[in-house]
């Protein structure tokens, strides 16, 4: 009787919109973690923040994919920056990428803060954005979602072969003749996508969660890309779901944040019992060696 709302239609709508989110997350993920840039993806999401106010006190207007295109544009101009000033300066990588999302996270409170001291009650709910309200979620965001997971899996289907290879070494890519920066810039408008897209659910402070935890738990259990990428699709899936699940069920929990502790948690196990990676399989013994874990 507990679980009577799993018949809802809304817990429904919400549940589909967090699995896809979560999916698209995770595949674009495994491409990021392989080619050590997981905290481009941090920087990014804080970077989408001014443009979805700026979309907002620019149009008046909250639709959905009106303000996603304005946080994918911010979003892109921030990755945009951390690449030129790796490249142009004596700035580490890890320092631009920290630079970036604080300059811009506080250019976007800044924006929010001019844009909710509006005389009118039109920005009610831009707040949302920080930690994600999946629960408000409507059937045309759910559909817009959709279409745009479904675009991203074409491109991914499409140019499979590229992304493989410069996931895994660039140097070759570029010897073969393929147009690296094209499609280092195809793959970085792919991720900013599925950052837009995350922003609904889970906000711009956790977003990251979602592309990193599925790929890093998937990263536990095989050493083939075309596993990893659908293990990581379907553990940000289902981390989209259950984070549903458990807040509708409890009550009174934000669905976003659920749904980032449930991404760690899944990364968490796959850490500890994934077969021959996990740390219960790797546990010395007293006399220093190596003993494997229970087998199952």
């Amino acid at each position: 009787m507990g679980f009577v709302f799993l018949m809802d239609p809304t817990f429904r709508l919400v549940a589909t919109g967090s699995a896809l989110i979560g999916a698209v997350g995770g595949v674009l993920g495994t491409f990021a973690l392989l080619r050590r840039q997981s905290l481009l993806g941090d920087a990014m999401s804080h970077a989408a923040l001014p443009g979805i106010v700026l979309a907002f006190l620019l149009t008046g207007s909250r639709d959905l994919p009106l303000l996603l295109v304005g946080a994918s544009l911010s979003a892109w101009l921030g990755a945009l920056l951390v690449v030129l000033i790796t490249h142009r300066s004596r700035i580490r990588p890890d320092a631009a990428l920290g630079l970036v999302l604080s300059v811009f996270f506080g250019i976007g409170m800044a924006l929010l803060t001019v844009a909710q001291r509006r005389p009118t009650a039109a920005q009610a709910g831009l707040e949302r954005f920080l930690f994600g309200q999946a629960a408000l979620m409507l059937p045309q965001d759910v559909e817009w979602i959709a279409r745009t997971a479904a675009l991203i899996f074409l491109l991914i289907f499409l140019f499979w072969k590229e992304f493989k290879v410069l996931a895994f070494d660039p140097a070759f890519a570029a010897a073969m003749g393929l147009p690296v920066m094209a499609l280092d810039i195809l793959l970085t408008t792919l991720t900013v996508l599925a950052i837009a897209l995350g922003l609904q659910a889970v906000g711009v402070v956790l977003t990251s969660a979602v592309l990193v935890a599925p790929a890093a738990a998937a990263r536990q259990w095989t050493n083939r890309l075309e596993r990893m990428v659908v293990l990581a699709g379907g553990f940000g899936a289902l981390a989209g779901v259950l984070g549903t699940l458990l807040s509708t069920w409890i009550g009174r929990l934000p669905t976003g944040p659920v749904i980032a502790l449930c991404a760690s948690g899944i990364a968490l196990f796959s850490l500890l019992f994934a077969p021959r990676r996990g740390l219960a399989w790797t546990v010395k013994s007293p006399g220093g060696k190596r003993r494997a874990g229970p087998s199952g």
